[in-house]
Parts: C-alpha cells; sequence; structure tokens
C-alpha cells in the first residue's frame, strides 16, 4: 500500500536556512531550489513504497519593503513552483510598533497567519484522509502543540520534520515520529534548471544572483 505523504513547507524558515549556506558556505547561492525535486528526494527515508501526494508551500510577499525587484523576484520562483505542482498558500505582513528603552518607537513588520495555515493545512489532510504521512520542513518551534495534539488525534499517521539547513531543533525531534536534516548538498543538486521553461511556452531565466 503506498504511503501518500503531504509535505509542509514553512517557506520563510527555509529561505533563511538558504540564507545561511550563501553566509556560511563562501557565497554560495542556492535560491533557486526545485523544492518538488527536494521533497521527492527524501521519500527512501518514509518508506519504500512512499509517494508525493501534495507539497505546499507557505509564504508572503514583502511589499512592507517597497522594493519591486524583491517581489519580482518572489513571484517569479513562485511560478517555477507552481509549474511543478507546488500548492503556494500566501499570508501576510503585518506592522508591528515597539517601544525602545529610550523613549522611542519603531515598526517592524512581522510574517503572519503562516504557522497557523501550516497547522491547519496538516489537521486537515489528516482529518480528510489524504495522506499516510506528512512531512513538516521547517525548524520552528510555534508547530509544536499542533504537532502533538495532530499526534495524539491521528496516532497512525507519522508525522516527520524535515529540518532545513542550520535549522535542526532537539525540541521538535523529540515530539515528531521522526525526522532529519537537509543537507547543503541536496540544496545543490535540486535546483531548477536555467533557464526554466513553464508549460504555457514562457521561459524563465533564474534572478541575478540566485
Amino acid at each position: 500500500m503506498p504511503i501518500r505523504t503531504v509535505f509542509l513547507v514553512d517557506g520563510f524558515n527555509l529561505y533563511h536556512s538558504v540564507v545561511d549556506i550563501a553566509r556560511y558556505c563562501s557565497g554560495l547561492n542556492v535560491r533557486w531550489l526545485n523544492i518538488s525535486s527536494l521533497c521527492g528526494s527524501y521519500l527512501h527515508l518514509i518508506g519504500k513504497d512512499a509517494t508525493t501526494e501534495s507539497i505546499y508551500y507557505f509564504s508572503a510577499l514583502a511589499y512592507h519593503l517597497h522594493d519591486p525587484d524583491v517581489i519580482s523576484r518572489h513571484e517569479t520562483y513562485i511560478k517555477c513552483l507552481r509549474e511543478t505542482g507546488v500548492k503556494v498558500q500566501l499570508s501576510r505582513f503585518k506592522p508591528k510598533t515597539i517601544c525602545c528603552s529610550h523613549g522611542g518607537k519603531i515598526t517592524r513588520h512581522e510574517e503572519k497567519e503562516t504557522d497557523v495555515a501550516i497547522a491547519s493545512k496538516m489537521f486537515e489532510v489528516l482529518f480528510n484522509d489524504e495522506c499516510n504521512s506528512v512531512v513538516l520542513i521547517t525548524g520552528d518551534t510555534d508547530l509544536a502543540p499542533a504537532v502533538k495534539t495532530a499526534r495524539h488525534l491521528f496516532p497512525h499517521k507519522p508525522i516527520r520534520f524535515a529540518f532545513p539547513y542550520r535549522r535542526r531543533n532537539d525540541e521538535l525531534a523529540q515530539i515528531a515520529s521522526a525526522s532529519f536534516k537537509i543537507h547543503k548538498r541536496s540544496y545543490i543538486q535540486h535546483q531548477f534548471p536555467d533557464p526554466f521553461p513553464l508549460s504555457d511556452g514562457t521561459i524563465i531565466s533564474k534572478p541575478s544572483g540566485w
């Protein structure tokens, strides 16, 4: 019987992992990451009959940076993800006012709704029996309560963590059915071709510096 597996990808946790690779590995750029191919390469850790049922990518567009190039690059990347069957769910950044010790105030933007969206989708696919197994690609401990509850409600459906580079978390590893690390070499091996042709004939070129 196939092990139908759903991958839930925390886009920003994965992105900051990619940034860390550039920082710690002599400027190595692996942002042109083919997430569908990457997920498929780890199916053997789930079981010999494991298949990819769905891949969900959760992120947000950083409009608050007021940099059209940043948005354009992210949207270009999303087009490539969708072409490979990845289902993209976008949240938003919300401004937050912070009071400083000297009496002043600064405004920062925080990504909102993503953790809730990931947790909600996890319960949805488990409840609707869309899969036999879930893999969360993240090292974010905010998801710990949801995972604990899901494992209690669906004890026969393993929930694994795939920790992005430099994102391993012992707390999450302990509450999961199993976990594994995504190594630097996997990012290197699973890049989109450049250029990348879409099914509608559009040719997508990798953004400069990626």
